[in-house]
Protein backbone atom coordinates (compact mmCIF):
# COMPACT_ATOMS: atom_id res chain seq x y z
CA UNK A 1 0.00 0.00 0.00
CA UNK A 2 1.84 2.91 -1.31
CA UNK A 3 1.63 6.24 0.96
CA UNK A 4 -1.04 8.22 -0.93
CA UNK A 5 -3.46 5.26 -1.02
CA UNK A 6 -2.74 4.70 2.63
CA UNK A 7 -3.27 8.59 3.38
CA UNK A 8 -6.81 8.48 1.63
CA UNK A 9 -7.81 5.41 3.31
CA UNK A 10 -6.95 7.19 7.04
CA UNK A 11 -8.73 10.32 6.05
CA UNK A 12 -11.64 8.42 5.12
CA UNK A 13 -11.94 6.37 8.31
CA UNK A 14 -11.53 9.86 10.07
CA UNK A 15 -14.20 11.19 8.27
CA UNK A 16 -16.56 8.29 8.79
CA UNK A 17 -16.10 8.21 12.43
CA UNK A 18 -16.71 12.48 12.51
CA UNK A 19 -20.25 11.53 11.11
CA UNK A 20 -21.16 9.53 14.40
CA UNK A 21 -18.83 11.47 16.88
CA UNK A 22 -19.66 15.15 16.60
CA UNK A 23 -16.94 17.83 17.43
CA UNK A 24 -13.52 15.69 18.13
CA UNK A 25 -11.99 15.48 15.45
CA UNK A 26 -8.80 15.66 17.15
CA UNK A 27 -9.56 12.84 19.63
CA UNK A 28 -10.29 10.81 16.98
CA UNK A 29 -7.01 11.51 14.67
CA UNK A 30 -4.96 10.38 18.15
CA UNK A 31 -7.03 6.92 18.33
CA UNK A 32 -6.17 6.62 14.68
CA UNK A 33 -2.98 7.05 15.28
CA UNK A 34 -2.70 4.47 18.57
CA UNK A 35 -4.34 2.37 16.39
CA UNK A 36 -1.37 2.37 13.51
CA UNK A 37 0.88 1.90 16.33
CA UNK A 38 -0.84 -0.97 17.49
CA UNK A 39 -1.22 0.79 20.67
CA UNK A 40 -3.83 0.52 23.23
CA UNK A 41 -6.20 3.75 24.48
CA UNK A 42 -7.89 4.69 28.29
CA UNK A 43 -10.89 7.12 27.26
CA UNK A 44 -11.10 8.96 30.85
CA UNK A 45 -14.01 11.39 31.50
CA UNK A 46 -16.84 11.79 33.27
CA UNK A 47 -20.32 9.59 32.03
CA UNK A 48 -22.43 10.34 29.01
CA UNK A 49 -19.64 12.50 26.95
CA UNK A 50 -19.20 9.34 24.74
CA UNK A 51 -16.60 7.62 25.07
CA UNK A 52 -18.26 3.76 24.20
CA UNK A 53 -19.97 5.66 21.33
CA UNK A 54 -16.31 6.53 20.00
CA UNK A 55 -14.97 3.01 20.36
CA UNK A 56 -17.54 1.50 19.02
CA UNK A 57 -17.66 3.31 15.53
CA UNK A 58 -14.05 2.88 15.66
CA UNK A 59 -14.33 -1.07 15.39
CA UNK A 60 -16.92 -0.77 13.44
CA UNK A 61 -15.26 1.52 10.59
CA UNK A 62 -11.95 -0.99 11.23
CA UNK A 63 -13.54 -3.92 10.98
CA UNK A 64 -12.55 -6.94 12.02
CA UNK A 65 -13.91 -9.25 15.44
CA UNK A 66 -15.03 -7.12 17.87
CA UNK A 67 -15.46 -7.92 21.60
CA UNK A 68 -16.96 -6.20 24.58
CA UNK A 69 -16.28 -6.74 28.57
CA UNK A 70 -18.05 -4.69 30.67
CA UNK A 71 -16.22 -4.32 34.26
CA UNK A 72 -17.95 -4.89 37.34
CA UNK A 73 -16.68 -5.40 41.28
CA UNK A 74 -17.51 -9.51 40.93
CA UNK A 75 -15.70 -9.65 37.76
CA UNK A 76 -13.54 -12.75 37.41
CA UNK A 77 -9.99 -13.67 35.56
CA UNK A 78 -11.73 -15.83 33.31
CA UNK A 79 -14.86 -14.41 32.33
CA UNK A 80 -11.89 -11.92 30.23
CA UNK A 81 -9.54 -14.19 29.33
CA UNK A 82 -12.01 -17.18 28.96
CA UNK A 83 -12.08 -21.00 30.53
CA UNK A 84 -12.10 -24.79 30.09
CA UNK A 85 -15.38 -26.48 30.59
CA UNK A 86 -15.43 -29.74 31.06
CA UNK A 87 -17.90 -31.78 28.85
CA UNK A 88 -19.27 -34.95 29.92
CA UNK A 89 -20.30 -36.59 27.10
CA UNK A 90 -16.83 -36.50 25.81
CA UNK A 91 -15.27 -36.52 29.10
CA UNK A 92 -12.73 -33.54 28.05
CA UNK A 93 -12.07 -29.85 28.41
CA UNK A 94 -13.21 -27.42 25.88
CA UNK A 95 -12.11 -23.98 25.57
CA UNK A 96 -14.47 -21.23 25.66
CA UNK A 97 -12.66 -18.20 24.67
CA UNK A 98 -13.64 -14.67 26.15
CA UNK A 99 -14.09 -11.42 24.74
CA UNK A 100 -10.74 -10.65 25.17
CA UNK A 101 -9.85 -12.85 21.48
CA UNK A 102 -11.17 -9.84 19.26
CA UNK A 103 -9.11 -7.53 16.98
CA UNK A 104 -10.98 -4.85 19.01
CA UNK A 105 -11.70 -5.13 22.60
CA UNK A 106 -13.82 -2.87 24.69
CA UNK A 107 -13.07 -2.91 28.12
CA UNK A 108 -16.14 -0.68 29.42
CA UNK A 109 -15.34 1.42 33.10
CA UNK A 110 -12.17 -0.37 33.33
CA UNK A 111 -11.59 0.74 36.64
CA UNK A 112 -14.95 -0.85 38.33
CA UNK A 113 -13.58 -4.31 38.18
CA UNK A 114 -10.83 -5.54 41.40
CA UNK A 115 -7.02 -5.02 40.49
CA UNK A 116 -6.94 -9.10 39.96
CA UNK A 117 -9.03 -8.85 37.36
CA UNK A 118 -7.68 -5.72 35.99
CA UNK A 119 -4.23 -7.65 35.98
CA UNK A 120 -5.82 -10.14 33.92
CA UNK A 121 -5.33 -8.23 31.20
CA UNK A 122 -1.41 -7.30 31.43
CA UNK A 123 -0.47 -10.33 29.02
CA UNK A 124 -2.70 -9.79 26.64
CA UNK A 125 -1.68 -6.26 26.34
CA UNK A 126 1.92 -6.52 26.53
CA UNK A 127 2.39 -9.82 24.87
CA UNK A 128 -1.15 -10.62 22.87
CA UNK A 129 -1.52 -13.70 24.19
CA UNK A 130 -3.29 -14.86 27.24
CA UNK A 131 -2.63 -18.26 29.40
CA UNK A 132 -5.17 -19.94 30.82
CA UNK A 133 -4.47 -23.28 33.02
CA UNK A 134 -0.71 -23.95 31.87
CA UNK A 135 -1.63 -23.50 28.01
CA UNK A 136 -0.74 -20.23 26.23
CA UNK A 137 -3.18 -18.87 23.37
CA UNK A 138 -2.44 -16.42 20.59
CA UNK A 139 -4.84 -13.24 20.12
CA UNK A 140 -6.03 -12.50 17.32
CA UNK A 141 -4.06 -9.85 14.74
CA UNK A 142 -3.93 -7.06 14.93
CA UNK A 143 -5.14 -6.24 18.69
CA UNK A 144 -6.11 -3.38 19.91
CA UNK A 145 -7.88 -2.97 23.44
CA UNK A 146 -9.75 0.50 23.47
CA UNK A 147 -10.42 1.19 28.06
CA UNK A 148 -13.09 3.54 29.30
CA UNK A 149 -12.57 4.51 32.65
CA UNK A 150 -14.03 6.92 35.10
CA UNK A 151 -12.65 9.61 37.29
CA UNK A 152 -11.23 8.05 40.70
CA UNK A 153 -13.45 10.14 42.62
CA UNK A 154 -16.90 8.52 41.15
CA UNK A 155 -18.14 5.51 43.66
CA UNK A 156 -17.27 2.32 42.88
CA UNK A 157 -13.66 2.87 41.41
CA UNK A 158 -10.45 1.23 41.57
CA UNK A 159 -6.86 2.94 40.87
CA UNK A 160 -5.33 1.21 37.75
CA UNK A 161 -1.99 0.07 38.24
CA UNK A 162 0.96 2.11 37.26
CA UNK A 163 2.24 -1.16 35.24
CA UNK A 164 -0.93 -1.14 33.68
CA UNK A 165 -1.47 1.85 32.99
CA UNK A 166 2.22 2.30 31.52
CA UNK A 167 1.04 -0.36 29.06
CA UNK A 168 -2.11 2.25 27.48
CA UNK A 169 -0.03 3.98 24.73
CA UNK A 170 -2.58 7.13 24.73
CA UNK A 171 -4.98 8.31 27.63
CA UNK A 172 -7.50 10.47 25.40
CA UNK A 173 -10.39 13.03 27.33
CA UNK A 174 -12.98 13.92 25.55
CA UNK A 175 -14.87 16.52 27.50
CA UNK A 176 -18.07 18.13 26.80
CA UNK A 177 -18.83 19.11 23.79
CA UNK A 178 -19.08 22.68 22.42
CA UNK A 179 -22.89 24.51 22.55
CA UNK A 180 -22.76 24.27 18.89
CA UNK A 181 -21.47 21.03 18.68
CA UNK A 182 -24.01 19.95 21.30
CA UNK A 183 -26.53 21.68 18.88
CA UNK A 184 -25.81 19.07 16.18
CA UNK A 185 -25.73 16.15 18.40
CA UNK A 186 -29.84 17.03 19.20
CA UNK A 187 -30.25 17.47 15.32
CA UNK A 188 -28.72 14.62 14.25
CA UNK A 189 -31.38 12.79 17.22
CA UNK A 190 -33.88 13.26 14.73
CA UNK A 191 -32.57 11.86 11.29
CA UNK A 192 -32.14 8.46 10.75
CA UNK A 193 -29.14 6.72 12.52
CA UNK A 194 -26.09 6.63 10.05
CA UNK A 195 -25.03 3.50 9.48
CA UNK A 196 -21.29 2.73 10.22
CA UNK A 197 -19.43 0.39 7.23
CA UNK A 198 -15.93 -0.75 7.39
CA UNK A 199 -13.43 1.07 5.70
CA UNK A 200 -10.17 -0.82 6.91
CA UNK A 201 -9.99 -4.69 6.98
CA UNK A 202 -7.39 -6.35 9.57
CA UNK A 203 -4.88 -7.42 6.39
CA UNK A 204 -4.75 -3.57 6.07
CA UNK A 205 -4.13 -2.36 9.22
CA UNK A 206 -1.62 -5.23 9.89
CA UNK A 207 0.26 -3.50 6.45
CA UNK A 208 -0.17 -0.13 7.83
CA UNK A 209 1.40 -0.91 11.47
CA UNK A 210 4.08 -2.11 9.37
CA UNK A 211 5.28 0.09 7.22
CA UNK A 212 4.70 2.50 9.85
CA UNK A 213 7.74 1.23 11.52
CA UNK A 214 9.54 1.74 8.60
CA UNK A 215 8.99 5.53 9.27
CA UNK A 216 12.33 7.15 9.55
CA UNK A 217 13.49 8.82 13.08
CA UNK A 218 16.66 10.61 12.68
CA UNK A 219 19.39 10.26 15.75
CA UNK A 220 18.51 14.12 16.57
CA UNK A 221 14.94 13.58 17.25
CA UNK A 222 15.84 10.34 19.17
CA UNK A 223 18.23 12.30 21.58
CA UNK A 224 15.28 14.43 22.41
CA UNK A 225 13.22 12.06 23.29
CA UNK A 226 15.92 10.48 25.46
CA UNK A 227 16.84 14.28 27.21
CA UNK A 228 12.69 14.58 27.51
CA UNK A 229 12.58 11.63 29.44
CA UNK A 230 15.72 11.78 31.77
CA UNK A 231 14.54 15.20 32.60
CA UNK A 232 11.40 13.90 33.60
CA UNK A 233 13.27 11.08 36.20
CA UNK A 234 14.85 14.13 38.16
CA UNK A 235 11.71 16.80 37.72
CA UNK A 236 10.83 18.08 41.27
CA UNK A 237 7.33 17.76 40.56
CA UNK A 238 7.25 14.45 39.59
CA UNK A 239 7.65 11.19 41.83
CA UNK A 240 7.96 8.81 39.11
CA UNK A 241 9.27 10.24 35.35
CA UNK A 242 9.01 8.44 31.73
CA UNK A 243 9.87 4.73 31.70
CA UNK A 244 11.96 3.63 29.11
CA UNK A 245 8.68 2.02 28.04
CA UNK A 246 7.36 5.26 27.39
CA UNK A 247 10.06 6.68 25.09
CA UNK A 248 9.96 3.52 23.05
CA UNK A 249 6.02 4.64 23.33
CA UNK A 250 6.20 8.17 22.52
CA UNK A 251 8.64 7.80 19.24
CA UNK A 252 6.04 5.02 17.80
CA UNK A 253 3.30 7.46 18.29
CA UNK A 254 5.46 10.39 16.46
CA UNK A 255 6.12 7.46 13.54
CA UNK A 256 2.33 6.71 13.61
CA UNK A 257 1.87 10.70 13.55
CA UNK A 258 4.00 11.12 10.78
CA UNK A 259 2.69 8.36 8.79
CA UNK A 260 -0.60 9.62 9.39
CA UNK A 261 0.20 13.29 7.66
CA UNK A 262 1.47 11.34 4.61
CA UNK A 263 5.48 11.62 5.28
CA UNK A 264 7.96 8.80 5.55
CA UNK A 265 10.05 10.51 8.43
CA UNK A 266 9.38 12.17 11.60
CA UNK A 267 9.55 15.98 12.29
CA UNK A 268 9.31 17.62 15.96
CA UNK A 269 5.98 18.61 15.06
CA UNK A 270 5.16 14.92 15.12
CA UNK A 271 6.71 14.35 18.66
CA UNK A 272 4.85 17.36 20.35
CA UNK A 273 1.82 16.56 18.61
CA UNK A 274 1.57 13.21 20.58
CA UNK A 275 3.25 14.03 23.69
CA UNK A 276 0.55 14.59 25.98
CA UNK A 277 -1.42 11.60 24.84
CA UNK A 278 1.66 9.17 25.62
CA UNK A 279 3.22 10.98 28.53
CA UNK A 280 0.55 12.36 30.89
CA UNK A 281 -0.87 9.18 32.29
CA UNK A 282 3.02 7.63 32.82
CA UNK A 283 4.60 10.00 35.29
CA UNK A 284 3.47 10.52 38.98
CA UNK A 285 3.03 13.90 40.42
CA UNK A 286 3.89 14.35 43.86
CA UNK A 287 1.43 14.83 46.15
CA UNK A 288 2.57 18.81 46.55
CA UNK A 289 2.40 19.39 43.13
CA UNK A 290 -1.55 17.92 43.09
CA UNK A 291 -2.18 20.14 45.84
CA UNK A 292 -0.87 22.75 43.89
CA UNK A 293 -3.24 21.86 41.31
CA UNK A 294 -0.58 20.74 38.48
CA UNK A 295 -1.50 18.25 36.08
CA UNK A 296 0.43 15.60 33.79
CA UNK A 297 -0.67 17.81 30.86
CA UNK A 298 1.07 20.66 32.71
CA UNK A 299 4.08 18.76 33.53
CA UNK A 300 4.55 17.15 30.28
CA UNK A 301 4.50 20.19 28.60
CA UNK A 302 7.03 21.56 30.85
CA UNK A 303 9.28 19.28 30.30
CA UNK A 304 9.07 19.82 26.64
CA UNK A 305 9.80 23.90 27.31
CA UNK A 306 13.10 22.80 28.69
CA UNK A 307 14.50 20.38 26.24
CA UNK A 308 16.03 22.00 23.22
CA UNK A 309 13.88 21.25 19.95
CA UNK A 310 16.39 19.75 16.71
CA UNK A 311 16.75 22.19 13.77
CA UNK A 312 14.75 21.05 10.94
CA UNK A 313 15.08 22.11 7.48
CA UNK A 314 11.87 20.77 5.51
CA UNK A 315 13.74 20.75 2.54
CA UNK A 316 16.71 18.77 3.59
CA UNK A 317 14.43 16.23 4.98
CA UNK A 318 15.75 15.56 7.96
CA UNK A 319 16.74 17.15 11.77
CA UNK A 320 20.11 19.36 11.42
Amino acid sequence: MIQEQAREILERLVGRVERVIVGKREEIELAVIAMLYGGHILLEDVPGVGKTLLVRTLAACMGGSFGRIQFTSDLLPADVTGVNVYQPHTGQFEFRPGPVHANIVLADEINRAAPRTQSALLEAMEERKVTIDGITRALPQPFMLLATQNPLEYEGTYRLPEAQLDRFLMRLTLGYPQPEDEMEMLRRMQEPPVEVKPVLLPEEIGLMQRQVRTVLVDEAIKKYLVAVANASRHHHPLLLGISPRGTMAWMGAAQAMAYYKGRTYVIPDDVKAVAGAVLAHRIVLKPEAVLSGVSGEQAVAELLKRADVPMFHRAAGGPR
